[in-house]
């Protein structure tokens, strides 16, 4: 089996915060039309929050922004936590 591209292990991830994100009753969607990465698109009333999946020196985050308090580890058991207080 070939191993996976950078943009797979992206939408990997963001499939699993978005059902994370869906057990705790928020919307969430992969956008993969819009940019050359996916995102997670989050329905919030303020319009979308816009969650990206990198990689930074083998591991995983979800950031939402360019600031040091707008990420988290992919992997961490309070990702979704994180995310879904941010939507609301």
């Amino acid at each position: 089996m070939a191993a996976r591209t950078r943009q797979e292990e992206q939408f990997i991830h963001l499939v699993r915060l978005a059902w994370d994100l869906h057990k705790r009753g928020l919307s969430a969607a992969v956008d993969l039309t819009s940019r050359e990465e996916p995102i997670l698109l989050v329905s919030r009333t303020s319009g979308p929050l816009k969650v990206m999946a990198m990689s930074r020196k083998g591991t995983w985050f979800f950031t939402w922004g360019r600031g040091e308090g707008q990420r988290v580890r992919a992997l961490s058991g309070d990702a979704a936590d994180r995310i879904w207080d941010l939507a609301q």
